[in-house]
């Protein structure tokens, strides 16, 4: 456990050990005293543990790039290493980058931060508000900040680190942080994602002259409205007023759309009350899909329900073949249905491309079987040196789903039709604890 110049070194088996023994402590009989202390020494344990993580990233990176570099490959292997990293931390690859970065800057330019962070005195969402807040500056000025905060920073909180980062950096260089907000700009974009009961967070990231503008004149609208003799409280009514003048429809219930609902027959008779699934949503209420089943004849909305067929187990979409290279927009529209968003493990990224998992140019079908959803970024990164993909199960056997194996190894599987479909036979991702790229 000691290197010859006495240095502690961790091997897995001791930090295996280490997670072994918290999963089994018991915490039942102590004084609440007691439970605040040993609450706050794991706290601590976990930012130690991010600090080794970052030390362990960077060394990783620059093994790995190193070796690229010996190689003559491209600068396509940059980006296969953040995503062995972010498979190592169980996040998306966009995580993996980020992680990456903050782990170079921790290890190399911020080293007050970084003994913090190994000492357990500040977390490591507080570390990368700071990592964040300093990324536009030079390393000499991002190490001032460093310095500059270090005597404060465990006793500071999330906005106070923010605020002052943030003064300190327009201080020390006011044309790098005036430059940092005009390409923000550029990052303006509008998202969705699931809510909880059949709901959605429709997010815009807007420059702040058009977001304040935006919102005053929604508040207008709804302002006027309430005026007369609607019912509807503010909030519904700029929300109404939203999707009104997005859509250019007059009533906010009268957008047209095509819905794709999943759903097993029995749920559909009304004899289940199985979850349906929309994809790109998630699952939805038996009851609340039948209702959007029948409501579409009475409205004033123009709504398609494309319907899907499933096993009779709920558990896989039946399969598509085609003898073309490219895959036509049925199988594309298949693999989205049955994969929903990118299948790389962890990452949820919505499905941009419908990959071959083995290539066509090395024989590769373009079939169901042989092909699976994923995002820009990680179909680029398959393409890798030391990256492998094959089928391990093509889904077409009963009550077993599609499974791409991935090197360096992980399995992905595609997930249920519908919430509460019989599991695979074996587990979603199978890890071993290493990442070493020729590993068995």
């Amino acid at each position: 456990m000691f290197e010859s110049g006495g240095r502690p070194q961790l091997t897995v088996t001791d930090v295996s050990s280490l997670v072994g023994g918290l999963a089994a402590l018991d915490v039942g009989d102590l004084t609440d005293a007691r439970r605040v202390d040993l609450m706050s020494v794991l706290e601590s344990l976990k930012g130690a543990a991010a600090a080794v993580q970052a030390r362990l990233a960077v060394d990783f990176a620059e093994s790995q790039e190193a070796g690229a570099q010996e190689a003559g490959t491209r600068r396509l292997e940059r980006r296969s290493v953040a995503a062995q990293v972010a498979l190592a931390r169980r996040e998306s690859p966009h995580r993996g980058s980020r992680h990456l970065g903050f782990a170079r800057a921790m290890v190399r330019e911020m080293p007050h931060t970084m003994g913090h962070l190994a000492a357990g005195r500040v977390s490591e969402w507080r570390a990368t508000i700071l990592c964040r807040e300093t990324a536009c500056l030079s390393v000499v000025d991002r190490t001032a900040v460093d310095a500059a905060l270090a005597a404060d920073l465990p006793t500071l909180g999330d906005r106070q680190v923010q605020s002052r980062a943030r003064a300190l950096a327009a201080r020390l260089d006011a044309t790098a942080t005036a430059k940092r907000a005009a390409r923000a700009q550029g990052d303006r974009c509008v998202s969705l994602r699931p809510a909880p009961d059949t709901m959605t967070y429709l997010t815009a990231l807007l420059p702040v002259a058009q977001g304040v503008a935006v919102f005053a004149a929604l508040e207008r609208a709804a302002t006027t409205e309430r005026a007369g003799d609607d019912d509807r409280g503010r909030g519904q009514l700029m929300a109404d007023t939203l999707v009104e003048r997005v859509t250019g429809q007059a009533a906010a219930a009268a957008v047209p759309i095509e819905v794709v609902m999943v759903m097993s027959g029995d749920t559909l008779a009304g004899l289940d009350d199985s979850p349906a699934e929309v994809p790109g949503y998630g699952p939805v209420p038996g009851e609340a899909a039948r209702a959007a089943l029948a409501a579409s004849s009475d409205t004033e909305a123009s709504i398609w329900f494309r319907r899907a067929l499933t096993s009779p187990d709920g558990a896989r979409l039946i399969g598509l073949d085609s003898r073309r290279r490219l895959f036509p927009v049925g199988l594309k529209r298949f693999l989205v249905l049955r994969d929903r968003t990118c299948r790389t493990p962890w990452c949820d990224a919505p499905i941009r491309h419908a990959d071959h998992v083995l290539p066509a140019r090395r024989g590769g079908s373009t079939t169901s079987a042989n092909g699976q959803g994923l995002c820009e970024a990680c179909n680029q990164v398959k393409e890798a040196a030391g990256w492998s993909a094959r089928v391990v199960q093509d889904g077409t056997r009963e009550g077993a789903r599609h499974r791409v194996r991935l090197r360096t190894p992980y399995d992905s599987t595609a997930p249920p039709l519908l919430e509460g479909a019989p599991a695979p036979d074996i587990s979603w991702v199978e890890r071993r604890l290493h990442l070493r790229l020729g590993a068995a």
